[in-house]
């Protein structure tokens, strides 16, 4: 369903956050063409993760530039700029992610555009802000995670500082600002204007914590306490966590331990009548879960938890996943084709409209792919 069809999206921007945003506005049906440095393009295509290749290129950049166009520019060259700015002139949306300061350089900065297209919504995405002592420092995601005290909520209390293992900070800059560029836009609907769409990847972040960060805000700024056994969220009483069974493990939301008690057959447990308890004796009370639901399966367990609504839940990995009914039925794999005919299966998006979901079939672009298309189809000279 193309909801943003006939719009025009110049993205200029590299890696993950700023393709994740364009990704997202293409799903949605916007026409994105995607501006790379001539010879070598996004460095996103060499960026690998595995031994997995497509094409010679990188599993990333195909996954998050499908259904996208590459016109390849030197910006730095006078008549490739210009034509760049007059394809500019015909956008509805600009993004970018370059360090603070290189835009200006390249002059296509937000006044430079605004001025070549008032109409168009600009939007940018920094590591750390366009200002402040942090403005120069790499927005890479795991340096972002590691400085916005995300990290210091995973992994058990003795354990170091742990890192989620995807890259969150940049998923949710371009998850942000592609909602900013919405709102932009439905605002350009009424005032015929454009506007400037500001994320950093840190705010990001921090808002992405923003329960656990309010909740230290206003705790006198008591930092979050991991728990020593099982952790799972600092804030968060007995018996919340993930625990090994005898094949496997089960996760534990919130829960009454008596309850939880008398369903597992688990005396140790009565004395903890008070709830209070439940937090500030949690790691103990976990540890009794814990050595308790080693003595059976994970099936055993989730035939007395769940009959008895208690927020559980399998532990799976990817391959254990796919054989499940509940992922068959959500449809989340879609294929798409390269330019050279190469299938790949990926995700699709994962809104619907109208109970509709919405799919693509085109892959990434190759290098320069559409130039010459391009060019002609908006009279580039």
């Amino acid at each position: 369903m193309p909801l943003l069809e006939d719009l025009l999206v110049v993205d200029f921007s590299q890696f993950l956050s700023g393709p994740s945003a364009s990704l997202r506005l293409s799903d949605l049906g916007a026409r994105v063409i995607k501006i790379e440095k001539a010879g070598s393009g996004d460095i996103c295509r060499q960026l690998y993760v595995s031994d997995v290749r497509i094409e010679g290129e990188s599993t990333i950049f195909h996954a998050i530039n499908r259904n996208k166009e590459s016109y390849t520019a030197d910006l730095k060259n006078p008549a490739d700029l210009a034509r760049i700015q007059q394809l500019l002139q015909q956008a509805d949306v600009m993004l970018h992610n370059f360090r603070p300061g290189v835009i200006e350089r390249l002059g296509l900065d937000y006044p430079t555009v605004k001025a070549l297209n008032p109409q168009l919504v600009y939007g940018e995405i920094s590591g750390y802000g366009e200002t402040g002592p942090w403005r120069d420092k790499p927005g890479q995601d795991l340096l972002l995670q590691a400085i916005s005290g995300l990290t210091w909520l995973s992994h058990d209390q003795t354990a170091p500082p742990t890192p989620m293992g995807v890259a969150v900070a940049d998923i949710l800059a371009g998850t942000h600002l592609a909602q900013g560029v919405l709102a932009a836009l439905y605002q350009r609907a009424i005032s015929n204007e454009g506007a400037l769409v500001q994320v950093s990847m840190l705010e990001s972040a921090l808002d992405f914590q923003f329960e656990v960060f309010t909740c230290f805000l206003n705790d006198g700024h008591q930092l979050p306490e991991r728990s020593a056994v099982h952790n799972a969220q600092a804030y968060v009483a007995a018996p919340y966590g993930i625990y090994p069974t005898t094949d496997g493990h089960l996760a534990l939301a919130m829960a009454n331990i008596l309850t939880l008690g008398e369903l597992l057959d688990c005396p140790p447990l009565a004395p903890f009548t008070d709830p209070a308890a439940w937090f500030d004796r949690r790691d103990e009370i976990k540890q009794i879960l814990a050595d308790h639901l080693l003595t059976r399966s994970t099936d055993h367990w989730l035939g007395i938890l769940e009959p008895a609504d208690i927020w559980c839940a399998r532990v799976l990995n990817y391959e254990q996943l796919r054989q499940t009914e509940g992922y068959r039925q959500l449809g989340m794999e879609m294929e798409v084709r390269t330019t050279q005919g190469q299938r790949i299966t990926t995700t699709r998006c994962p809104l619907r409209i109208d109970g509709e979901r919405l799919h693509s079939e085109r892959g990434a672009p190759g290098l320069g792919e559409h130039n010459a298309h391009i060019n002609q189809e908006f009279n580039l000279h």
